[in-house]
């Protein structure tokens, strides 16, 4: 899958947790929700775009998710 796509479905998925007031809440939310719903490879590329693009096109509470839960 292309790493734009996944950018695009990873920041959907940030969208969904903007709402939740806690920032901790919210990355351990969108990092449960990578896991459960994303395959090892969707979830190795977008690790490695984060660690070798420093998530550009991210919304940063995606990145940080990653970064503290996934990498």
């Amino acid at each position: 899958m292309q790493t734009e796509k996944l950018i695009t479905m990873a920041n959907q998925i940030g969208d969904f947790f903007e709402a939740y007031p806690n920032d901790q809440e919210a990355m351990q939310g969108i990092a449960n929700h990578l896991h459960s719903f994303w395959n090892s490879v969707m979830i190795q590329s977008i690790v490695g775009h984060v660690q070798q693009h420093q998530g550009k096109g991210l919304h940063p509470r995606v990145i940080d998710a990653i970064k503290q839960h996934l990498a």
